[in-house]
């Protein structure tokens, strides 16, 4: 059943820490389904993740003393219970009855009266019970809620922690000739080059998928590879933590000379399958690029750097519940070792573009600066907003990418990058 597909990814997500597309794609109940229920529950645990701070709130409002730690189960079935009942518009009283048998299921018994009820004045009391809700700070952690107030002010804070509120559509990204497919496909064009199209779109079936004329690309993580300029032939490019491959394909299509590197050999094979339909070649390696070194110095790398992800929140709301401060300071930490290995990949006048899907200041900025006070014969090269969609507020004081959940919000909005342009001296 559908329902018990929910209760258990969001269990592994909150409870065990797993990121909710692995959670999602790897149970065995998950294939089992027809498509309509598994796309019910696919819907109903992102909805839930994306709005759980506001569904907590409510629950809290329902109870006179907070539930204990041992009913934490019992608490799942609440909140995806008060989930469909807010978020998915389920008729009241399927949403309850589904959600008592849930819990009989589960063997969750003993707490049948207690969801019943709380479900039940849920149902009646919506309006009431949500009426005084901030939802987009309850629906942010406080440690990030802080870092975006400080990093971005308030007003920009409560900007990003809204948007990420609004289910994502998708974004393609095309080797040529992008207005074209936009008409063919009926989609929209970004400032950013590429097409956009309704979250629903079944994206195998799009024209042009089996021809590999386009792939999959937020309109946010098509930018750092376009810093390189749009005329690559001749150039040689390292792509460091290059799969799933978007960004190779990019400059593969500008006509560079692409190895890409990672250290998963799965992730690697994915990358391989999507060059594959897409007709392009890169030499893929799998290696530890803090200690890879070319046997030639090269004209450029892009370091898709590892980070929080806290800038693709929008359409991973799990990573908004999986990841902590720490993460993010070892992540700065790593990437600094990963730019300095870069730094000795490149010949003299070469290019590095680094880039980081995080709004954090610790996984991106502040990398710059500290690898700047490091290597002297290193540069920033400033960005212009002709480089960025033409869009002046996707470019910092310092020169540096920076596109937040917030912006583009007449198409929809965008993830949060950071990206900045070093070269040598």
């Amino acid at each position: 059943m559908p329902r018990d597909l929910a209760f258990d990814i969001l269990n592994a997500t909150l409870h065990s820490r797993q990121p909710f597309d692995e959670a999602f794609d790897q149970h065995e109940r998950s294939a089992k389904l027809e498509p309509r229920d598994r796309g019910f529950a696919f819907n109903l645990v992102i909805t839930t993740l994306r709005h759980l701070g506001q569904i907590d709130d409510v629950i809290s409002q329902c109870l006179e003393k907070s539930l204990p730690p041992k009913a934490k189960f019992a608490r799942t079935i609440l909140r995806l219970g008060i989930c469909q009942l807010l978020f998915l518009e389920t008729p009241a009283h399927a949403a309850v009855s589904t959600s008592v048998d849930l819990a009989e299921r589960q063997n969750q018994g003993p707490y049948k009266k207690l969801i019943n009820a709380v479900l039940r004045r849920v149902g009646r009391e919506a309006a009431k019970l949500t009426s005084g809700q901030d939802a987009a700070k309850l629906n942010t952690p406080d440690w990030l809620w802080q870092s975006w107030c400080q990093a971005f002010g308030e007003n920009t804070a409560r900007q990003i922690a809204a948007a990420h509120l609004t289910p994502p559509e998708l974004d393609l990204s095309v080797k040529a000739d992008a207005a074209s497919w936009a008409q063919k496909l009926g989609g929209r064009l970004l400032p950013t080059g590429g097409i956009r199209l309704p979250v629903s779109t079944n994206v195998r079936e799009l024209t042009g998928y089996q021809d590999g004329a386009w792939w999959v690309q937020d309109a946010a993580a098509s930018l750092p590879a376009q810093l390189f300029g749009q005329d690559l032939a001749g150039q040689k490019i390292a792509d460091i933590c290059a799969a799933p491959g978007g960004k190779t394909a990019q400059l593969l299509a500008a006509g560079a000379e692409v190895i890409a590197l990672d250290r998963s050999e799965k992730r690697l094979q994915t990358l391989s399958e999507n060059l594959q339909r897409l007709s392009l070649t890169a030499e893929i390696i799998c290696t530890d690029a803090a200690s890879w070194r070319p046997d030639e110095l090269l004209d450029g790398v892009l370091l898709d750097a590892p980070c929080s992800s806290t800038g693709t929140i929008r359409r991973h709301p799990d990573v908004a519940h999986l990841k902590r401060p720490e993460d993010a300071n070892h992540a700065g930490q790593a990437q600094l070792r990963l730019l300095n290995g870069a730094a000795e990949m490149v010949k003299p006048g070469g290019k590095i573009v680094f880039a980081t899907c995080s709004l954090q200041p610790e996984e991106g900025p502040d990398v710059i600066q500290a690898f700047l006070a490091e290597q002297p014969n290193w540069q920033r090269q400033a960005i212009d907003p002709s480089e960025a969609g033409g869009r002046a507020e996707f470019v910092t004081a310092a020169g540096d990418l920076r596109t937040l959940p917030c912006h583009l919000a007449e198409f929809g909005h965008m993830d949060g990058f950071f990206a900045a342009r070093l070269t040598q001296t």
